[in-house]
């Protein structure tokens, strides 16, 4: 019997590691944005969702209004992208493309031609992660994920088999092309949230959603 406990223990602490291990993937300064050269480490970040920034000294007051471009697909050989089919990174893309504009337009004009109170917003997709079948629901309640989610939703980290989005936002001045601002950033659900993890989409889309109240923060 004692054997048996040791081998049990040693297989939770296994499957904790594998845990983990499932929630580990950071966005890099993708080699293929426009702003690459430009992003540094942001050591400022207390939840890791913005590894990389590029801010200048921008007075974001003096702009009334902005344009989105249409999201871009990253096809770069760094991107993030894990077992997600072209049908559902198009998806993302246009829920991406209405998120943040419906998001931007409780503040800010929607535009339709560059001026000078304008901002061009261009957003780049450049990974996500799909809810594990089955098992993004069952770790929430099993004896090694149901403890394991209880802690990373306090620290406000990635849930087990739960996915995710990554995604990059550069903003320019719409009339003189300069860039004002860019970061990458990685965004998903609380562990616990249950919701998120039902369908295969619905922790990216839920990641989505927090991107855009993101980059209403940034712009304060």
């Amino acid at each position: 019997m004692r054997i048996f406990n040791l081998y049990r223990l040693a297989g939770l602490a296994a499957l904790c590691v594998a845990l983990a291990a499932c929630s580990t993937t950071q966005p890099v300064p993708y080699s293929g944005l426009a702003s690459s050269s430009k992003l540094q480490a942001n050591d400022v970040d207390p939840d890791g969702h913005v590894p990389y920034e590029y801010k200048s000294d921008t007075d974001w007051s003096r702009y009334a209004a902005f344009i989105v471009d249409p999201v871009v697909i990253y096809r770069g050989t760094d991107n993030q992208f894990e077992d997600i089919s072209d049908q559902d990174k198009k998806y993302l893309a246009r829920y991406m493309q209405t998120q943040f504009s419906e998001k931007l337009a409780t503040r800010l004009r929607n535009a339709r031609t560059p001026a000078d109170d304008t901002l061009r917003i261009k957003l780049t997709l450049t990974g996500a992660k799909a809810n594990t079948a089955f098992m993004s629901t069952f770790t929430r309640f099993d004896l090694v994920g149901g403890p394991y989610n209880a802690v990373q939703a306090a620290r406000g980290k990635e849930g087990a088999m739960t996915g995710s989005v990554s995604f990059a936002v550069e903003i320019y001045d719409s009339s003189t092309n300069a860039l004002l601002g860019a970061y990458v950033s990685k965004q998903y659900p609380n562990a616990w949230n249950l919701k998120a993890g039902l369908g295969a989409m619905s922790a990216s889309e839920v990641g989505i959603q927090k991107g855009a109240d993101q980059l209403i923060t940034y712009l304060r």
